[in-house]
C-alpha cells in the first residue's frame, strides 16, 4: 500500500450548464404556478375531491354574438368576444367540479334564423330562442356574462344583477358579488335587482347576470382584454357558485 496522499479532485461545471439548470427551475416554477392558478377548484379543500357540483346542471349565457357585437372599447375590444372568453373559462372550472354545463353559444353566432333580417328582429328572436333552449335543458342555475359601457369614462368595476322572481337568485348574486369584490378588488358594490333583463325573468331557477366591467373605462378595458384577468373573473363567479350550492346565504 502506497503512502502517497490522495490528490484533490476538481469538478468543473460550465456556466452554460448552470444557466440551463437555472432556466429549467424557473420554467418548472412558472408551469406549477400556471397550473395552480388555472385550477381554482384546488382552493376548495377536500370538497374538490368529492366533486361538489356533481349532479348540478348549470347554464352559462355568453351575451351577444354573431351580428350583435355588444359594446366596443376605444381600443377596439368587442364585448361579445370577452363575454365568450370568460364564459368558456367558467365552463371549464364548473366541469372540473362535476357540473354538467350547457351554454347558449360556444362560438361567434346568435340563435336567430339566417333568414331573419334587421338587428332588432334578430335580437328579439335570439333572446327568445336562448330562453326556450335553457327551459328545455332543465337547468338548476343560470349565469349570464356581459360587459358594461356608458358615455362617461369615469365608471369602473363589476356588478351582479338578479330578479326577485326566484328566491335563490338574491343569494346567488350576492355571493358572486362578494367574491368579485374580494378577488378583483375593483368595486365596493353590492348585488342589485333588475326587473327588465329578459333571460332572468324567463327562467324559474336561481339566476344572475354579471356585468364584468366597463369597456368605456380606459384602464379597465385593457384588463378585460387580458387572459389572466378573464380567468380571475371566471374564478370569482365560480367561487360564488360553489358557496351558493354549499348552502351559504347572501353576504354583503
Amino acid at each position: 500500500m502506497s503512502g502517497r496522499k490522495p490528490g484533490k479532485v476538481s469538478v468543473w461545471i460550465s456556466w452554460r450548464s448552470i444557466k440551463k439548470s437555472m432556466l429549467g427551475a424557473v420554467l418548472a416554477f412558472l408551469i406549477i404556478g400556471i397550473i395552480a392558478y388555472d385550477m381554482p377548484t384546488a382552493r376548495t379543500g377536500s370538497s374538490y375531491w368529492s366533486l361538489p357540483l356533481s349532479g348540478k346542471t348549470i347554464a352559462i349565457d355568453a351575451g351577444h354574438g354573431g351580428p350583435d357585437g355588444g359594446a366596443v372599447s376605444r381600443q377596439g375590444l368587442i364585448e361579445k368576444e370577452i363575454n365568450l372568453a370568460v364564459s368558456l373559462y367558467l365552463r371549464d372550472y364548473l366541469q372540473q367540479a362535476g357540473a354538467v354545463v350547457v351554454m347558449t353559444r360556444e362560438g361567434d353566432y346568435d340563435l336567430a334564423e339566417p333568414s331573419t333580417q334587421g338587428y332588432s328582429k334578430r335580437k328579439t328572436e335570439d333572446l327568445k330562442k336562448r330562453a326556450r333552449f335553457l327551459q328545455e335543458q332543465g337547468v338548476d342555475l343560470f349565469i349570464s356574462i356581459h360587459m358594461n359601457s356608458v358615455p362617461s369614462n369615469r365608471w369602473s368595476g363589476a356588478q351582479t344583477f338578479y330578479t326577485p322572481k326566484h328566491p335563490g337568485s338574491e343569494a346567488l348574486a350576492g355571493l358572486i358579488q362578494s367574491e368579485i369584490r374580494y378577488t378583483l378588488e375593483n368595486t365596493d358594490r353590492n348585488a342589485r335587482t333588475a326587473n327588465t333583463i329578459f333571460l332572468l325573468q324567463a327562467l324559474d331557477v336561481p339566476s344572475a347576470l354579471v356585468e364584468v366591467g366597463f369597456l368605456s373605462h380606459p384602464q379597465e378595458s385593457v384588463l378585460l382584454g387580458e387572459d389572466v384577468y378573464q380567468r380571475k373573473v371566471a374564478t370569482s363567479i365560480y367561487r360564488g357558485i360553489l358557496r351558493y350550492t354549499a348552502g351559504e346565504g347572501t353576504t354583503k
